[in-house]
Order: C-alpha cells, then structure tokens, then sequence
C-alpha cells in the first residue's frame, strides 16, 4: 500500500452508497476504484452515475490487489464475513454499522485487524460533524460543570412505511436500537467517555408489521427482535443517561440528545446528522447556538474513512474506530440482555474518546 491516495473498492450499491460515493469523489486521500453487489446491476448503475472505473465480483474486488481500503456497506447480517474475508486478504475496512451483529466476530474482527496491522472502521462517523465537534467543545470546557445525567429519544412509527426492502429491521441485529443505537450510544461515549454498565426493559409490541411501502406493499413481516427498548447507560466517568429507541410509536416532540450539568443543560442534534443547532440551558434560560465555524455542517458520511486513510499514512489512531464500535456493540448487546434478564449488566470492554478533529480536517474533500 503506496503513500499516496489509497484505493477504495465498495461492496454493496444499496441505497446508501449514493451519499458516500459523492463524498468520497471529493476526497484528497481516497479515490474509490471500483465496486460491486450481488445484484450486479446495481453495482454498474452507481458506477455509470459516478464514474467508477470498475465493477467486479464481490470475491474479486476483496482480492483485488489493486484495492486498499474495502467500504462495507452490505446488510448487517454480512458485515462481519465480508469484513473478516477482507482482512484475511489484506484490506483495511471501514464498515457501516454494526461491525457485526455477533459480538463474538465483531471481537475476531479487531484482534484479526490488529494481528495482521490494518485498520478497521465503523460508522457511524455523524459525531465527527461540526455540530458534534461544538458539543464536544462545550462539554470539554466546564462550562456545563459537572455532568450528572442525560437524555436520548429516538421514537418512530418504524421503516415499512418508506423503506422499500425493509425486512431486515425486524430481524436479528437490526430492531431500533441497533439501527439507530450506534448514532446515539456512539455521540455518547465521544462526549463522556466509554459506559460502564446498563440496565433496561424491552418490547416487541406488533409480532407481526405489515410492509405499506412499494415494492412490497402489503407483505407481512414477522418480528424477531425487541420494537421498543429504554435503557439506562451508567458511565465510567459517572453520568447516568436514560435512552429510548421504537418503532412503536408516532414521534414525539422530545429532544434527541439532552446533557444535564450541576451548572447548565446542553441539547444536542440529531445524533443521525453531522450538524444541528445546540441550545445550552441555565437558570431555565436558552441560549441557542446556531452558527458554528466547526466544518462538515452537512452530510459528510464518509468522514470517518477519510480519517481512517490519513491516519494510516500518518501513523495515528483514527476517531470511528474499530475499538469504538465493538464498544458500541458490546453495550448494545447488554442492553438487549438486561433487558431479558431484568440484571444489570457490566460492560466487559472500554475505550479512549476519540480526540477532536485537528485543523487540517477542513482540507480533506475539496
């Protein structure tokens, strides 16, 4: 793998390619080469609209020698073989999240990557955007004082209504919480720290959905995995967060992220987008924070593999890390077993926050 601009092939031409090839096209460190999908049509649509030179076997492209970095954006179930096969021929991978829906594999993932010294990252890279990046600013100034708890909502009536394949939300590694968890529990530990333990309840409120998007309109789905789940996330550093993330219900009119400090209150954005005004809470008077000079205000996915290339050439760690995501795993996965078992449940592994971005961010897409 040269010093200069690393290859990317991309596995899976789903409908969140689209964002990641526009942004990757503007990338001064990566240039995605080629890709591919098990419906290979798929695979030479995006490569027609966006100029890919090449469209190849998934079996291929993983071999390739001519790719360093493979960008796994396959259905969950396949994160973790398509990500271990990758390795094992020498690829650095950035995944979308989970890194596995296994946490067994998810593990095998990280010693393998660290075995064999390649770089493995995960989204969600949504905290590295500029209104994160102002949050954590504030956090780390003080100027909330000590952080005692918080709050996180993320309440939908669930996918079947505008997802045109959504199936696999109510299968095994997907339901809510680890659909949009990873935003959340990921934004969380940026800000505070790794968790320490969890205690929740769960619910599956409708055992069957019924699809009322096209193509599938009127396809009956049958759920395999907790539709309503709240949880309460205990931190190593001491702040206790209560989340809840459904599919059950409308949506209600409840922050997405709030942080309670002994000297003010901060509200986040939504932690799925890069950006997002804030409002800091004291003495029951909002002061709202619109205007950030922080950059990538907009719908940057991609960031973080940006910065896992940068990182590789520079010889640093890179923020959405592979550490960061088997974390994320590992809580999500005790959430659902607390919520079984009506324990509390510890959190076996921790990790480092990841650092700010640095200045010379601004200068990575054009």
């Amino acid at each position: 793998m040269g010093k200069g601009i690393l290859n990317v092939g991309i596995v899976g031409c789903g409908n969140i390619s689209a964002i990641y090839l526009t942004n990757l096209g503007k990338s001064k460190a990566v240039r995605v080469t080629a890709v591919a999908d098990l419906v290979r049509a798929k695979a030479e649509e995006q490569a027609k609209k966006y100029s890919v030179p090449s469209v190849l076997e998934v079996k291929e492209l993983l071999r390739s020698p001519d790719i360093d970095i493979i960008l796994n954006l396959t259905i969950p179930a396949a994160h973790g073989k398509i990500t271990l096969d990758a390795l094992k021929n020498g690829k650095h991978v950035y995944n979308e999240k989970p890194l596995s829906i296994d946490l067994a594999e998810a593990r095998a993932i990280v010693a393998l990557a660290k075995k064999k010294k390649l770089r493995v990252g995960c989204a969600p890279d949504t905290f590295l955007g500029g209104g994160w990046q102002r949050g954590r600013k504030i956090v780390d100034s003080g100027e909330l004082g000590r952080i005692v708890g918080g709050t996180g909502f993320m309440i939908y009536h669930g996918p079947e209504s505008w997802h045109p394949s959504p199936e696999f939300f109510f299968k095994k590694g997907a339901g809510p919480l680890f659909d949009m968890g990873p935003y959340y529990i990921t934004a969380l530990v940026s800000l505070l720290g790794p968790v320490a333990s969890v205690q929740a309840e769960t619910k599956i409120t409708h055992r069957i959905r019924t699809i009322t998007s096209k193509p599938l309109y009127g396809k009956k789905v049958k759920v395999d995995v907790p539709t309503h789940v709240c949880a309460l996330l205990t931190f190593a550093s001491g702040p206790v967060i209560t989340l809840t993330t459904s599919f059950d219900a409308h949506s209600a009119a409840l922050p997405n992220l709030e942080l309670f400090g002994d000297k003010a209150n901060l509200r986040l954005p939504d932690p799925n987008q890069f950006t997002g005004a804030l409002t800091r809470t004291d003495n029951m008077v909002e002061h709202k924070i619109n205007r950030m000079a922080e950059p990538f205000q907009q719908n940057s996915r991609g960031l973080g593999l940006v910065d896992m290339a940068v990182a590789f050439k520079k010889r640093r760690p890179h923020r959405a890390s592979g550490d960061l995501a088997l974390h994320v795993l590992e809580t999500m996965h005790a959430i659902l077993n607390a919520g079984a078992s009506g324990n509390r449940v510890r959190i076996g592994s921790t990790v480092s926050r990841p650092e700010p971005l640095p200045a010379e961010a601004t200068g990575w897409f054009n």
